[in-house]
């Protein structure tokens, strides 16, 4: 394998993900020397993408799987499988490392993301202990790393401050809300982080900059705090409170010198 060190300083934004991208090193190690199954914490997207990177470089691209429990996962864990085990194997309820859940709620609740993250947060679990948080009317089904089941079974009992009932449930049975977004043209002065950000969720571009500012916004899945960071198309733009918006397409510049946006925004 190339040398670990030179792959982290090639491959690592911060020392946070060098952090993360050491354990992805260690984990294919030990799979590959003792020939067993082994598996990372939930990575986002963005995670997942300079893990691949960085284990085609490492000469370690085959026998991997990215899996989040359902076929449209964001969140996802990374398989390093061994020799005797096929990713169809893995998937499977007994053989991997996740567990379905399923917290139900009265509809008047209306409990959110939100709501469900901060209550497993207040439990003590990891946010790479679990997966996407599937919020419907009546409740949530969620995957979790299978070492911390009980632990959220036996704890879990409010979000918000709704009564909750939990139980385990089959991956393949988790209920995948349909998402809605809404798709939408606008124009901005310039590609900048706040400017698009302005226009994705309806502010002036000030109050934008201050959010950014202010730690609250993520950019393809990594914190940024610079209001003038240049987007391209298909960068996904987190701010903690508002939402998630994605630049779709750049277009030309109108007459009076903005530039033509697509912004598709999750609602």
């Amino acid at each position: 394998m190339t040398d670990k060190g030179k792959l982290l300083d090639r491959f690592a934004r911060d020392g946070e993900e060098r952090i993360l991208l050491g354990r992805v090193l260690d984990r294919m190690e030990t799979s590959r020397r003792r020939n067993i199954l082994s598996s990372t914490g939930f990575l986002n997207p963005r995670e997942q993408e300079v893990s691949a990177r960085l284990l085609e470089a490492a000469g370690d691209g085959e026998n991997i799987v990215f899996f989040g429990g359902y076929e449209q996962a964001e969140r996802k864990i990374l398989l390093f499988l061994p020799d005797y085990m096929t990713a169809e194997e893995i998937q499977e309820e007994d053989a991997g490392p996740l567990q379905g859940l399923r917290a139900e709620f009265a509809p008047e609740n209306r409990l959110t993301h939100r709501d469900f993250l901060g209550s497993l947060m207040g439990l003590g679990v990891r946010r790479d202990c679990i997966g996407d948080l599937l919020v419907s009317e009546d409740g949530c089904d969620f995957p979790v790393l299978r070492e911390v089941a009980d632990w959220i079974l036996s704890g879990m009992e409010k979000a918000g401050r709704a009564e909750l009932r939990l139980a385990p449930v089959s991956l393949k049975d988790l209920r995948i809300p349909e998402g809605k977004t809404r798709l939408f043209r606008d124009t901005v002065a310039a590609l900048r982080l706040d400017s698009v950000a302005a226009a994705g969720f309806s502010l002036s571009r000030s109050a934008a900059a201050d959010l950014v500012a202010a730690g609250r916004a993520q950019v393809n899945w990594q914190d940024c705090q610079k209001p003038d960071r240049l987007l391209r198309e298909g960068d996904a733009v987190t701010v903690r409170g508002l939402g998630k918006i994605v630049l779709e397409h750049v277009g030309g510049a109108t007459r009076k010198g903005r530039i033509s946006v697509e912004i598709k925004r999750y609602l």
